[in-house]
């Protein structure tokens, strides 16, 4: 395995067969075979601070990685430093798939929190198309769904009002953590703080702010230094005018 990434350091390799995540519900069963072949695939974990970089765009990366806990998310950036932030991941979400089957990143992907991430070796990826085939569906399913909430972000940026914007950002943040277990605690904490909302809905600091206290002041939320709490989730997705998400088993590499 390379040499581990800056602010990152090299995990003892859980076992796939103990995976905490496959104790979800929400994710599918491996069948032995493939539960077999991914644990080979697997070549150990990587710790990562909040805050740090995990791909950078343009980079060739030898590497594809499952996020097994944490937050991080997906940005592209413009030569004078302006971010537009693509999407968010969590954990069971595949990470650099871009770049492994492409071969150069375009865009980065940083820790919105400590993180832990499987690392699986990308020359190893032919094999799981050419002999795995319902996990090489898995692979395709994957890429397809981040498509489809790619859609419906720029659906939100174009389309809905800001107010709109805000209420479908966090709602859809906290059912695909809610889907994970990562909402179990008493109170449903997000881990992003206004500049992340501004660069995900293309407004200005000043504009978010005023955004997220109108949210607030109908107690759908209440904002903490560098996290959202949520209070209302189908308050914030009758806001929003959204449906919410839609699947119930989904796959895991």
């Amino acid at each position: 395995m390379s040499t581990a990434l800056p602010n990152t350091t090299v995990a003892r390799r859980v076992p796939c067969e103990a995976c905490p995540l496959r104790d979800n519900e929400h994710f599918r069963d491996f069948t032995p075979a493939e539960l077999k072949f991914v644990s080979g695939f697997k070549r150990g974990e990587l710790v990562s601070e909040a805050g740090s970089m995990i791909l950078a765009e343009g980079s060739h990366n030898a590497q594809l990685f499952t996020l097994l806990s944490g937050w991080a998310f997906r940005y592209k950036t413009l030569e004078d430093g302006r971010r537009q932030i693509l999407n968010y991941l969590l954990p069971g979400d595949l990470v650099g798939l871009q770049g492994s089957v492409i071969g150069e990143m375009e865009h980065s992907v940083e820790s919105l929190s400590p993180v832990v991430l499987c690392v699986f070796q990308r020359d190893n990826l032919p094999n799981l198309f050419e002999n795995h085939p319902g996990l090489a569906f898995d692979v395709t399913w994957l890429a397809s769904r981040e498509e489809r909430m790619l859609d419906e972000n720029l659906l939100s940026v174009g389309r809905r009002s800001a107010t709109e914007r805000a209420a479908y950002l966090i709602a859809f943040l906290y059912q695909r953590s809610e889907q994970v277990g990562q909402g179990r605690s008493s109170r449903h904490l997000i881990p992003i703080t206004q500049q992340h909302v501004a660069d995900t809905l293309g407004l200005s600091i000043v504009h978010t702010n005023k955004t997220l206290r109108k949210l607030a002041s109908r107690e759908l939320i209440r904002w903490h230094d560098r996290a959202c709490e949520v209070l209302d989730p189908k308050g914030l997705a009758e806001v929003a005018g959204w449906d919410g998400l839609s699947e119930s088993k989904r796959p895991l590499i």
